[in-house]
Formats: C-alpha cells, structure tokens, sequence
C-alpha cells in the first residue's frame, strides 16, 4: 500500500509529515498559489451585489448593507461591495492587485461538496476517471529546469489537485511544520536509501526528499519558522490559523527561488446554519481569511510583483437564505485573483443577475464563467504554458474566455 500511494500521489509520510519532492522541470520568477476554500463560501457574501434589488430581498437577515451605512459593504463599484471582514484586502484592490471574477464556477451540476472538489482539482468537470489532478499535470508541463523544491502542498494530507506522476513539495502546518523529522535522520536515509536501491522511482523520490526537505530547512533558516503562530473541508484547517500558515508559505516562497508553484487549502465555509451578515460566523472566517491572504502577500515580498495567488471554492451558495438563517449549496460562485501581475481594481466576467429568469435551477447564481476559461490565460501568458502543454493540463478545456485578455497587466 505505502508504494503505491508513493507511486499515485509522489508523496509518503515519515514522522507524521508528507515529505515528497519535485521530478519536475526547474524555477522561473513566475509563480502561481492557488488557495481552496472548502465548503463552498458564499460568494453572494464575498462580493455581495448589493445593487441588484433582488439581493436583499432573498436575504432578509443575512444580506449586507450598502456601502456608506453602518457595517456596511466596501464599495468596489455601482454593483457589487466586499464583505466588510475582508478590509486587509482594500488596499490590494485600490493598488490595482486585486480582481474578481463573479459568476464562475464549473459547468457541472453537482451539489455534491465531494464530486465538486474532485472537480476543481482533477480539472475535468463530470469526468471521474481522471487519475491526476491539474495542478500535477502542470508541473510536468512547465518549461525550464530541474528543481527539488518547484510545488509546494501546505497541509496534512497531499490533496487531490497535485495527485499525480509528478512528485511534490510537502510543507506542514504550524509553528512546527519544517522541525526535524524522522527523515531528516542521515540513519534513516541511509536504511531507506538501501532498501529502495533496486527500485529507480522509489529511490529518486527519497533522493529529491532528502534533498528538498533540506533546501526548505535552509530556505527558512533564522527562526522565521517557528515565529509565526471525508467531510465538506477534506481535511483542511480552520480559517482561524490561516494567517500564520499563510505568511509562513509565503516566507518559504520568497527565499527559493525555485519555488513555482504552491497549494493550500482552508476549510469552514459550509454555512448552513446562522451564516450571519456583517457580524457572525461567516464574518469571522472571512476575517481570518482576509488577514491571512494579506500575509501570504507580506510573506512573498518582492516576489509578489511575479504571483498571481487564485482563490476559489468548489461552488456557491443559495440566493435565498434558508430557514436557519444560512444558505445551501449553489452553484455560481466567485474566483479572487491577487497579486503584481494582476490587472485588478475591476470585475471580470459576464454577471447574469438576480431576476428569477436568470437564476440556475430557479434559486441559484448562474455559472457564466468555466473556471478553467480563468486558469487558462494564467496559464499561457504567466507561466508561459505552449497550446500543446496546455492541452495536457486541461485536455476538455472550454473555448477561450473572451475577458482573457483583461486579466493580466499587458
């Protein structure tokens, strides 16, 4: 069993910490981090369109005031407001870093917060035989050279979206997430270096182990790694100590310049139950979410003018609240692209509105945009990804977005 998940996932635990590396193909300066909500936020409460009529009268006790009124929105533009909570990210939008795009979401159906993960990280909506996730087909796409340390996993578990031939980076959660481990003993790689002598895979995994668990240790030497404090979350933690996790993998990014692509995931966000408006259970998460996006920034430093950070969840929620004072799966949703390279400080995408007409199934924000019509123009024109590669990367992809061209600073 332990082989062939080392063989699935490129990745296997020693000490209770994943500790796999890159077989991959060498750092540039642009870098991509995607960040999972698990759960489904709603997008509605995000960037809530508080210029549609139809918006406060679905939520009599969950809708967010106007811009201007006592906890009100932040005024992003005549239509749509940020959730008050998430404020640290104001300057990122008024700085021309931040963007939105509204309505997006993947093209199957599903409610499902199972399949719809499996959707946004295998990249093939509807498809459940895809072995790998897109993230893994990527990082075998790139141009450039080897490095140990090209994808970095934060987490406890290797999540779905970087399952695949390709090994990955695995940087753990906490205060303690890069202290010494089993692995890190020359014994112990001595004994599994001559135990998988016969094997070239098993072998050349623990080889970029050993080498990239060390080069992690360096790249986070001086103390700024301790200095930092099957359900809908898959295992992902809490919004609560995201801003420490995310400085923390920022820092690690910064200072390895091989360092190309990462993934993490936050979980909370499936809010049936008291969902609340400006104050409340929602809010609190999306404070803690927007404090920890903000250090992920700060933690990059110069290098986030070369990041684009991609924030997206598996779908949305309802229009209507329920009768618990939450919201119940849905379907559009809201990507949130953040970083130098960003054309931000606007709304992309196509807003189909609120009007019974418009809503999916009769109760939900439709889906204007694939979510994959979003990744591909980071893609080609950020990483540099070829048509040929990116073909393998999202082989069912949808036609060319026509805001594509928008999304990044020309």
């Amino acid at each position: 069993m332990l082989r062939r998940q080392l063989l699935h996932f490129g990745a296997f635990t020693l000490g209770g910490l994943p500790v796999s590396l890159v077989h991959a193909q060498g750092g540039t300066q642009k870098k991509l981090v995607v960040v999972m909500l698990r759960g489904a936020v709603d997008g509605l409460s995000v960037v809530a369109p508080y210029g549609e009529r139809e918006y406060a009268t679905s939520r009599p006790q969950i809708a967010l005031a106007a811009p201007g009124a006592e906890d009100g929105l932040i005024k992003l533009d005549s239509l749509f407001g940020l959730h008050p909570s998430l404020s640290p990210l104001k300057r990122h939008w008024d700085g021309g870093q931040l963007a939105f795009v509204h309505a997006s979401g993947s093209p199957d159906p599903t409610r499902s917060h199972f399949d719809a993960q499996d959707y946004l990280e295998s990249g093939t909506p509807g498809r459940k035989s895809t072995p790998d996730g897109w993230m893994n087909r990527l990082l075998t796409a790139l141009p450039g050279e080897p490095a140990p340390t090209r994808a970095i996993s934060q987490g406890s578990t290797p999540p779905r979206i970087f399952a695949g031939t390709a090994s990955v980076a695995s940087l753990g959660l906490g205060p303690n997430a890069m202290q010494r481990r089993a692995i890190d003993d020359p014994q112990m790689q001595s004994g599994l270096a001559k135990l998988y002598a016969n094997d070239a895979q098993l072998s050349g995994t623990l080889r970029d182990t050993t080498q990239g668990r060390g080069e992690m240790s360096r790249s986070m030497a001086g103390g700024e790694a301790k200095s930092m404090d099957p359900s809908a979350d898959a295992g992902a933690p809490s919004a609560r100590s995201f801003a420490a996790d995310a400085r923390r993998l920022g820092t690690l990014i910064r200072k390895d310049a091989h360092t190309q692509l990462a993934f993490t995931a936050v979980g909370g966000w499936d809010t049936h139950v008291n969902q609340g408006a400006a104050r409340g259970q929602l809010a609190n998460r999306l404070a803690s979410l927007g404090e920890g996006l903000d250090a992920l920034s700060v933690g990059l430093g110069d290098t986030y003018r070369d990041t684009v950070i991609v924030v997206v969840s598996e779908f949305g929620r309802t229009l209507r609240q329920n009768g618990n004072g939450g919201t119940d799966h849905g379907r559009g949703n809201v990507i949130w692209l953040l970083g130098g390279p960003v054309a931000g400080g606007q709304m992309l995408g196509e807003w189909p509105g609120l009007d019974a007409s418009a809503l999916a199934d009769g109760r939900d924000l439709a889906v204007r945009t694939d979510f994959r019509q979003v990744l591909t123009p980071l893609l080609q024109r950020h990483l540099g990804l070829s048509e040929t590669a990116l073909a393998t990367v999202f082989p069912q992809a949808p036609q060319t977005w026509r805001y594509a061209d928008k999304l990044l600073r020309a």
